[in-house]
């Protein structure tokens, strides 16, 4: 059936309202997904900002400068006056750090999953043997009070319930200390489900772990890895030769994948940015 017949079958069967049909060139134009910055120059020419209403996930082992960045990012999503929340999978959240990289607290919302005490270490030493529910990442059998799945399993029942609750202009799941062999069992599903409930929002998700999980899901991806360290000479005292005060490290970003618009070149880009970190002593 041609579009002729198509629009006199539809037209005498009375589906077709005053305005259903449109002429091709008066369709309004789709705009893309409004970006936010993330306080980085170096990541914001590179990828355009963060996007609203998507997922973006920020990978890289430890040292990275991932945490710099997601700190930044909760930063300038502050200072914009949105309220943030952070699903901390590890209770690995420092808020000394995150003053110290200008983030206002109060608009912070901090769900601890973990246990401060104990960190993530068991992580790499703990047995996997149970399998993880289809929908939503659970095991099928019940979970030891301690066990790392557990902690995996309530990162994401949280997720899901600020997700669906709204109202936040930025929500990260952080899986950073994650072993990327748990991580990965995240059914695809729920990334999905996490994509429709924060599509057409003003939200930005943002996902740390340490490689991508999310698959198609994720609208942007970018890997950071360290790039050696940054160091400045003792000018103002004497001091060996070998001797180097440490200033920062320099990050090498890498954008995996990007489906936000404008069009990003075909190959993947890269820059290098310095982390910063400020050193309290006790």
């Amino acid at each position: 059936m041609n579009a002729a017949a198509l629009r006199s079958y539809l037209s005498s069967e009375g589906k077709l309202g005053p305005g259903s049909l449109i002429p091709f060139p008066q369709l309004a134009e789709r705009t893309g997904p409004e970006n936010v910055p993330t306080g980085v120059a170096e990541i914001d020419a590179l990828t355009g900002g963060l996007p609203r209403g998507s997922l973006t996930e920020i990978c890289g082992p430890a040292s990275s400068g991932r945490t710099s960045l997601l700190l930044s990012v909760m930063a300038v999503a502050a200072a914009r006056g949105e309220v943030c929340a952070l699903v901390d999978t590890c209770d690995a959240f420092d808020p000394e750090s995150a003053i110290a990289a200008g983030m206002d607290l109060q608009k912070l919302l901090w769900v601890r999953c973990g246990k401060a005490e104990r960190g993530c270490a068991p992580f790499a030493h703990r047995r996997e043997s149970a399998r993880l529910n289809p929908s939503l990442g659970m095991k099928q059998k019940p979970l030891a009070q301690d066990d790392p799945l557990r902690r995996v399993e309530q990162a994401l029942r949280a997720a899901d319930l600020l997700l669906s609750a709204g109202g936040f202009g930025l929500v990260v799941l952080d899986l950073g200390d994650v072993p990327h062999r748990i991580a990965r069992r995240v059914p695809l599903t729920t990334w999905f489900r996490f994509r429709r409930a924060v599509e057409h929002t003003p939200a930005v998700l943002v996902v740390l772990e340490q490689e991508p999980c999310a698959g198609s899901c994720s609208s942007l991806v970018l890997r950071l890895e360290p790039a050696g360290a940054r160091c400045v000479p003792q000018a103002d005292k004497p001091a060996p030769p070998h001797a180097r005060l440490l200033d920062g490290l320099e990050i090498a970003a890498q954008v995996v994948r990007s489906r936000v618009p404008p069009a990003r070149p075909a190959r993947p880009a890269a820059t290098r940015f310095c982390a910063q970190a400020k050193w309290r002593i006790a």
